[in-house]
């Protein structure tokens, strides 16, 4: 079992994942969560993992497109997309802030927050 972590999230080591998206993730022992930043415009293209995601939209506008279907969502805004499903995203004009769990920890992720490790 891993160490207890307290952190602050906007003080964590950010990596871009495409142009105009940046993350910050903490780790744990099975599940992670995601801090992503997307610029204006910015866009996660159409993918699928194996594993469960939820997010919450803290500020700005984004469009899901979630198993072919559009979703406008804005601060407060939440989602569940199971493993396996079809879907990305994209920032309204103001961007977007949201932060993102998966379970289990997505190791490409990990590989990329802690080069090296």
């Amino acid at each position: 079992m891993s160490e207890s972590q307290v952190v602050v999230l906007g003080d964590v080591s950010s990596f871009d994942v495409a142009e105009g998206i940046r993350m910050r993730a903490l780790f744990g022992d099975g599940a992670m969560l995601n801090q992503v930043e997307l610029d204006p415009g910015a866009a996660v293209p159409l993918h699928s993992h194996p594993h469960e995601q939820l997010g919450y939209v803290i500020s700005g506008e984004i469009v899901m497109t979630i198993d072919g279907e559009d979703h406008r969502l804005g601060p407060g805004a939440a989602y569940v997309i199971p493993g396996g499903v079809e879907h990305g995203g994209a920032a309204g004009e103001n961007g977007c802030h949201v932060l993102d769990v998966f379970l289990p920890i997505r190791e490409d992720y990990r590989a990329l927050a802690e080069p090296g490790a």
